[in-house]
């Protein structure tokens, strides 16, 4: 096993598109139109789960850590709604690029250019965020147990991926990448696709336990993300640290 959770190759694909995170019609495109579902699941979860009452800031109070967290474009929402988020992300770019744009939303978030292996803290975290990043790593059990490390007891992870089916290569790869053209040609490779038991059998591992698996299925007709029973292709998997 690789004591290493960073692939060469995924780091400079997204070197080369990094300057676009905040672009709403650039590369991300596809990303800040998932983006709203993810946020609304991410809540929900959260205020029944640790039984959150504050309605102007639902998540205050919570310790979130956003492991590969691009740009911040989904950190900068959690902190909104009240959550002390820190990110990390092993591209030194995508750090600048979050950090600068802390400067327009004037949150309070903490960015460090670290994979988590690397990284250190003085705590853990209440919820740990791996959204869209397992497929881009180069070991998936060792990034689990390493991102594992920072989750409290009875703390809350949350892996989003997409399935290895032959849907997925389909869609995800042929229909987003080579006709629909959403995601530069190169974004996925399919072999780094997991399926979600193979996700379990390796969170268990960690001593994390699957809660729920929701699939998520773009609606093209009204251009919107929706929590599907098809998990075929994306998917969004909770786990409890035991």
């Amino acid at each position: 096993m690789k004591n290493n959770t960073l692939d060469k190759k995924e780091i400079e694909k997204f070197s080369n598109i990094a300057e676009e995170w905040w672009n709403p019609t650039g590369k991300f495109k596809p990303l800040h139109k998932f983006n709203p579902l993810r946020i609304k699941y991410i809540k929900d979860n959260l205020i029944n789960d640790f039984d959150l009452k504050n309605k102007k800031k639902p998540l205050e109070g919570l310790k979130i850590l956003d492991i590969g967290c691009g740009g911040g474009l989904l950190s900068e929402p959690l902190a909104r709604l009240g959550a002390k988020v820190t990110g990390i992300d092993p591209l030194k770019r995508n750090i600048e690029i979050a950090k600068h744009h802390l400067k327009i939303s004037k949150l309070n978030i903490k960015y460090y250019n670290f994979s988590p292996e690397k990284f250190k803290s003085n705590y853990k975290y209440d919820v740990i965020l791996n959204m869209e990043i397992v497929e881009h790593v180069e070991n998936v059990d060792f990034f689990i147990n390493q991102s594992a490390k920072f989750l409290k007891k009875s703390g809350i992870m949350f892996v989003a991926t997409l399935n290895q089916t032959l849907k997925s290569y389909l869609f995800a790869i042929i229909g987003a990448e080579y006709i629909l053209k959403w995601l530069p040609i190169g974004t996925h490779d399919w072999q780094k696709f997991i399926k979600p038991a193979e996700l379990t059998k390796i969170c268990k591992k960690n001593s994390l336990s699957l809660k729920t698996v929701d699939g998520m299925s773009f609606n093209p007709i009204i251009g919107k993300w929706n929590i599907s029973t098809d998990k075929s292709v994306n998917y969004i998997a909770k786990f409890n640290k035991n």
